[in-house]
């Protein structure tokens, strides 16, 4: 199976062989990866090379396939997309820039602990909006685009379900 993963502007071709062989970029790579204990920690053997990585996939489902990626006190973001995904990204963008608002829903239950903006606020992608609280873990829901809050939906304390439209924001620029 194929994927590409980029990562810090880099895009890396990599192809599951199997269990515990991948190629990137065309070299093959000795890979072992186990789960350690509860959370997300893992313990991986690259090459033979021993590594801890913490592995967090990113809360707002407008991101899938983002991954925070801690290795070494080093902290990466990664992208990751499978061969259909990377195929159907171009008309993705393309249509993506017509839309005038995006709306920002609940990744999953649980309460609202802050509310960040107010409506006609200008916010920049990636700015948190509000934190939701869910399994005694707080989650950053953040602007998907730059533009301005249109509408915010919730209050700090409100209980949300799964998928309830918390806020909106009108774009104002796109690539």
């Amino acid at each position: 199976m194929k994927f590409f993963a980029t990562i810090g502007g880099q895009t890396r071709e990599i192809d599951i062989e199997g269990a515990r062989q991948i190629t990137v970029d065309g070299v093959p790579v000795a890979v072992d990866m186990e789960h350690i204990g509860e959370g997300n920690l893992y313990s991986l053997l690259v090459d033979h090379r021993s590594h801890e990585a913490e592995v967090e996939a990113e809360a707002d489902p407008g991101q899938r396939g983002r991954y925070h990626v801690l290795v070494s006190g080093t902290r990466f973001e990664v992208r990751v997309e499978d061969e259909r995904a990377r195929r159907l990204a171009p008309a993705q963008r393309k249509s993506e820039a017509g839309i005038s608002e995006t709306t920002v829903r609940a990744p999953i239950p649980g309460l609202v602990v802050k509310v960040l903006v107010t409506p006609g606020q200008a916010v920049v992608e990636g700015e948190t909006l509000l934190i939701l609280e869910a399994m005694k873990m707080e989650n950053d829901l953040k602007a998907p685009h730059a533009g301005i809050v249109h509408e915010v939906r919730v209050q700090p304390g409100a209980q949300v379900a799964l998928g309830e439209t918390l806020a909106s924001v009108k774009t104002t620029e796109r690539a």
